[in-house]
């Protein structure tokens, strides 16, 4: 016997504080009877109804890929840009777990365990993301202190961040730096280096949680092994594996 709210995360319908509220609204029925108590327990011989549709259980999938540049990192788009999913055909309905913007590139982690999804990206779980960034400018030892402290974006202050192995392009134009964030903000590593005169020029996630690209070509894909999820879980939890 499984929590509803569970059994329907699993499915791949929703993560399962969304399924909360489709129980809720009186959007799911057992066995033919509206269900609106959060915690009810089922078992797999019954008969589960979201929207009049019929749960399939799915198998949990956990997928790593090497995202390259000029991927939407979104299950479909209105204007037929190409999507990640389509460099990853599966039969699991999927979703990326946070977003990279459509030129960068890196580590992107895609499931359809919604609780996974949000014990990665909700910002009090303090997983961390590691990028690359390629600057404009000169990046000082000031404007660094400015990123460690926490800049603030006007609508939000991003937590400190960690940066280091700084350094300048041969030319000294441009700079090459690591920053490592906990948060997942929309365009939070961009607008950050924005906010300080240094408009990012090219940006790759390095790290995600313990998990790199290395092995992975761009466009390339693999299933997360058993002790990366239990990693992952573990960073999301403890902090530390």
């Amino acid at each position: 016997m499984e929590r509803l709210q569970k059994v329907i995360a699993k499915a791949g319908i929703a993560s399962r504080r969304a399924a909360e509220e489709l129980i809720v609204a009186g959007r799911v029925k057992v066995d033919g009877e509206v269900v609106k108590t959060l915690g009810t327990l089922v078992d797999s011989s019954q008969l589960i109804q979201v929207d009049d549709t019929v749960l399939k259980t799915e198998e949990l999938v956990y997928y790593l890929m090497n995202k390259p540049s000029g991927y939407l990192s979104t299950t479909s788009d209105d204007l037929n840009r190409r999507t990640v999913l389509d460099l990853l055909p599966v039969k699991e309905r999927i979703y990326p777990i946070g977003r990279l913007d459509y030129d960068t590139t890196g580590v992107l982690l895609l499931t359809n365990d919604g609780d996974f999804m949000n014990a990665l990206i909700h910002p009090k779980f303090k997983v961390e993301k590691e990028y690359h960034a390629k600057i404009q400018g000169l990046l000082r030892k000031e404007e660094s202190l400015l990123l460690k402290k926490g800049v603030d974006l006007g609508d939000f202050k991003a937590q400190p961040a960690r940066v280091y192995d700084v350094r300048y392009d041969d030319k000294k134009e441009n700079t090459h730096v690591n920053i490592v964030v906990t948060e997942g903000k929309y365009h939070q590593i961009k607008r950050m280096f924005e906010a300080i005169g240094h408009p990012v020029l090219k940006l790759r996630r390095e790290r995600f949680g313990t998990i790199t690209c290395e092995g992975l070509k761009q466009g390339e894909f693999r299933r997360l092994r058993p002790h990366e999820i239990k990693q992952l879980w573990q960073l999301s939890e403890f902090g530390k594996v």
